[in-house]
């Protein structure tokens, strides 16, 4: 078992204490966290729990190589002291994620009892939430939690005890595999312009500090130089890398060589995450080439109506060789290109990228080239050793036509049901294209029709593509031929009242025809104030409004209006609550126009033995359920007049008789 330490007297944060910088570890060793210096990132919500300070952390990344479970123990040198953890799947997330976003939670365990903690089988299925140690003895155990394969964890070990006692982490008993069993190998050699240098990339991340910094770990064959030194990118502020520049005493000669791995002077070669070295004998073939011009070879493809173009290059080129006026290029082709700037993506002044912003658009589709010329600095581009790329060199690009989605329409109106017609004069090249309409039809037809029955806007969507460009056209159709009738009127009249309609048809009417069910009738669109009949009886009248649009369609409502016999109200003097269906209740009559009514019956002594609001709830004489004696009862009545306005207050007296 590889045991790997860990110690600091710094302050926090060290490299180790952020996600940013969490450790990288593996299955196959014990992790030995001897202090643990103190601070706090922030917060972190903690699901089913509440929102948790992050005390006194570490951080510890992995990647899982064959899904399962996870098993690990964390054992204090303190076992008074209280450890918390949490697990994330940051998979395609910034390690910073996991302040903000609580979905990446796996599991975790925030108990407040103290001692040894992690994930074993029979821990807690849920997250345990912080607890009172003296009051609360809560599980410092979860149970294992399940990883995917291929996803990226961190795991944050979080020191409540507000000491800096560290800690073991030790991972077992799971059956995920969170080791790497890929074999660390070389996987390029490329000398530097002077000669002086080599720069050698391996096929995985190795540690930091197993790279022997005087390059003991590495002989070239032959050895017809001295290594004299060698150091990791990302090594200041991290763990691990897969970089290394090895430096020599004397430029190499033109000529070809092999890089070989050896038990450097720290007693071992390089060794991975996990802990596996390099074989010796390791090695990779490297040439050493007089300098050389760099091609221009490689160009980003263009997309559709590009305004610019990126020539991706094998070597670094100098920034200061590029002309930011763009002069160093010449865009040629089936159309006029004009460039209006010229930069490289650029890091210590180099750069394998050069992008060209043209002055517009390119939409005229066919072949383009970009030459290389001397630009307005004298020079065209120079490499990164310092030989200039000739002038004259190209390279050459293609494109399609720009196309339009724009389409053309046309509508067959009828009374029950519409036609639309979309039609579509493609450009040349155009092979696809797809209609949608109201996210609901779909057609990949040319040209396509649709019968509708419910008219009104709708708003087509079109799509067309030759492959290369594409477009999209929205537009909003509408089928204006809505045709409903409609009109409002009372539900009831009293005998003398005159009726007013009024007409909320919708549509292009051009005539109304109203019928009111008693020999009379109206062409107008607002009929005059309408008298029914007195018959001397209640009626229902069904009164029709029938409407006519432009195109000769017809549509119909009608209403039932009750001609009230007698809108007098009144209240009767006497009552029978015999349950024979004759004058058995006790309320205000013929109340149908009143507003804000207020009906209540009092007996001799004074007592409410009935209220209502609603003039057809009626008092049964009872209260209470328990029939009332007969009496004389006093009743008193507000309401309001629902035509005029006007407010009443009547008083008076009803007999109960049984």
């Amino acid at each position: 078992m590889l045991i790997s330490v860990w110690g600091w007297s710094q302050r926090f944060p060290v490299t180790g204490q952020l996600p940013s910088t969490a450790f990288p570890v593996c299955g196959t060793a014990v992790f030995t966290q001897a202090t643990v210096p103190l601070g706090s990132p922030g917060n972190i919500a903690v699901p089913g729990c509440d929102i948790y300070n992050i005390a006194n952390p570490f951080w510890y990344s992995f990647t899982c190589y064959s899904g399962g479970t996870l098993g690990f123990l964390i054992t204090p040198n303190n076992l008074n002291d209280d450890y918390d953890w949490m697990l994330f799947d940051i998979t395609g997330h910034s390690p910073n994620d996991v302040y903000t976003d609580s979905s990446l939670v796996v599991a975790g365990n925030w108990s407040g009892s103290y001692g040894l903690t992690g994930a074993r089988n029979g821990g807690n299925p849920k997250i345990s939430c912080g607890s009172d140690p003296v009051t609360q003895h809560v599980t410092t155990y979860s149970t294992m939690p399940n990883l995917e394969e291929g996803h990226t964890y961190l795991l944050l070990i979080s020191h409540y005890t507000n000491t800096q006692s560290g800690y073991q982490l030790n991972f077992g008993g799971g059956s995920a595999v969170i080791t790497d069993t890929l074999l660390p190998k070389f996987k390029s050699a490329t000398p530097g312009c002077d000669g002086k240098s080599l720069t050698l990339i391996l096929n995985k991340q190795m540690r930091c500090n197993s790279l022997a910094p005087d390059g003991s770990d590495f002989i070239i064959g032959g050895n017809p130089v001295s290594i004299t030194g060698a150091s990791g990118l990302n090594c200041n502020n991290g763990f691990d890398m897969d970089t290394i520049i090895i430096s020599m005493n004397n430029p190499l000669p033109i000529g070809n060589y092999s890089l070989l791995a050896r038990t450097g002077g720290d007693g071992n070669t390089l060794l991975d995450d996990c802990g596996t070295q390099v074989a010796v004998g390791e090695n990779i073939a490297f040439m050493v080439l007089p300098p050389h011009p760099t091609p221009m070879d490689s160009l980003t493809p263009p997309a559709c109506a590009p305004n610019s173009v990126q020539l991706v290059f094998p070597d670094l080129i100098q920034c200061s060789s590029i002309a930011p006026d763009g002069s160093d290029f010449v865009v040629s082709g089936s159309s006029a290109v004009g460039i209006s700037k010229v930069a490289g993506i650029c890091s210590n002044g180099l750069t394998h990228i050069i992008n060209i912003t043209f002055s517009n658009p390119i939409k005229l589709g066919g072949s383009y080239q970009v030459t290389l010329v001397n630009g307005s600095d004298g020079n065209t581009i120079i490499n990164e050793c310092g030989v200039e790329t000739p002038a004259n060199s190209a390279i050459s690009f293609s494109l399609k036509d720009t196309v339009s989605a724009a389409f053309n329409y046309n509508i067959n109106y009828g009374c029950k049901n519409d036609t639309l017609n979309l039609i579509y004069q493609p450009a040349i090249g155009v092979n696809q294209w797809q209609w949608t309409i109201d996210n609901v039809f779909t057609s990949s037809l040319l040209d396509t029709s649709i019968i509708y029955s419910v008219f009104g806007p709708k708003n087509v969507q079109h799509f067309v593509s030759n492959g290369f460009c594409s477009d999209v056209v929205t537009e909003p159709v509408n089928l204006d031929n809505v045709l409903k009738a409609a009109f409002k009127a009372p539900d009831q009249v009293c005998p003398k009242d005159l009726v007013t309609f009024s007409d909320t048809s919708v549509g292009n009417i051009r005539s109304w025809y109203w019928n009111f069910d008693d020999g009379t009738s109206s062409m107008d669109q607002t009929p005059a104030a309408h008298l029914f009949p007195n018959t001397g009886r209640e009626n229902i009248y069904s009164v029709s409004l029938v409407v006519e649009n432009n195109l000769g369609c017809y549509d119909t409502a009608i209403a039932k209006i009750s001609k009230l016999l007698s809108c007098y109200i009144t209240v009767p003097n006497a009552f029978t609550p015999n349950g024979d269906g004759k004058n058995d209740w006790l309320y205000p009559l013929n109340a149908y126009m009143a507003t804000n009514l207020e009906f209540m019956v009092f007996n001799r002594y004074g007592q409410l033995v009935f209220e209502t609001r609603d003039w057809t709830h009626k008092w049964d004489g009872k209260i209470n359920g328990i029939p009332q004696g007969t009496g004389t009862y006093i009743w008193t009545l507000r309401y309001t007049d629902g035509p005029s306005g006007k407010k009443f207050f009547l008083r008076g007296s009803s007999v109960l008789i049984r």
